[in-house]
């Protein structure tokens, strides 16, 4: 495992320091390390990994670790495990993950870090594909550039040249049309995402959740609801809070309540 953590082999993102501090931490206390549902987690069906051409197999990279915390902790409110329902999980943070949770298992969820799925305030998403492909070979641009527009300067970075959803709230509160289009944009996709996860679940969703820094913003969220509260009810859960996800893992496995997996 920290080997493939120290390759970067399945994508470079700040996440892979973690195994390797745990190991660090644990060898200098002597005890044992876990880790709890990295973004690679992978639950999908083999049928979602299928893509329109057979050099490109989907992939499961989201946030885990937050989806799967929100999800047991609604769970838990219910009064229901969270083996016993379908749900719909989008996490709004610097990227954008949305996924189908069957019975506690996340069986489709777009890369929400390779480019796929709705935009986000750093991040591109899908892109037109003919279009893409003519940019790269224009000679215009070098792939470190086009890696570039699609994570890191993509998304609400390109369109409004700001990250911050704090800023664009604003800017639509003082009546800048730029920025009241690219919102609404924003949750128009978010919400077609949702739409997309529901069918996966064949309409049985218990319940829609949303969570991340951007979900906050209340009116933003209003205008996601009104598009998908047809499906199922709509609950938001705003922030994230990955340190006790983290310690909530260790604890459950500590007890005996959950069985820890061998990396191979």
């Amino acid at each position: 495992m920290k080997k493939d953590l120290l390759e970067s082999k399945r994508g470079e993102h700040a996440s892979n320091l973690g195994g390797l501090i745990a190991s660090n931490l644990a060898a200098e206390a002597g005890c044992k390390a876990y880790i709890a549902d990295p973004v690679v987690v992978d639950e999908m069906d083999d049928i979602a990994r299928i893509s329109g051409h057979p050099l490109f197999e989907r992939r499961s990279i989201f946030h885990a670790l937050n989806q799967k915390a929100i999800a047991k902790m609604h769970a838990a409110k219910q009064n229901k495990k969270y083996e016993e329902l379908n749900l719909v999980v989008a996490h709004l943070g610097g990227g954008v993950s949305v996924g189908a949770h069957r019975q506690g298992a996340v069986v489709d969820v777009n890369n929400a870090l390779d480019g796929e799925g709705p935009f986000s305030p750093e991040r591109a998403g899908t892109l037109p594909a003919m279009a893409l492909a003519q940019l790269c070979f224009s000679g215009e641009y070098t792939l470190a550039q086009v890696k570039k527009m699609i994570l890191g300067e993509g998304g609400l970075v390109a369109h409004l040249g700001t990250n911050s959803f704090h800023d664009v709230e604003n800017k639509v509160k003082e009546g800048d049309e730029k920025f009241k289009k690219i919102s609404d944009a924003f949750a128009y996709n978010l919400a077609k995402a949702i739409g997309a996860m529901s069918v996966v679940l064949k309409g049985k969703v218990d319940g829609i959740l949303i969570t991340g820094g951007i979900a906050y913003n209340k009116e933003l969220m209003d205008i996601v609801e009104e598009y998908v509260k047809s499906i199922a009810p709509v609950f938001i859960y705003p922030g994230e809070d990955e340190m006790a996800a983290l310690a909530m893992n260790g604890l459950a496995v500590i007890s005996g309540q959950e069985q820890p997996k061998i990396y191979e």
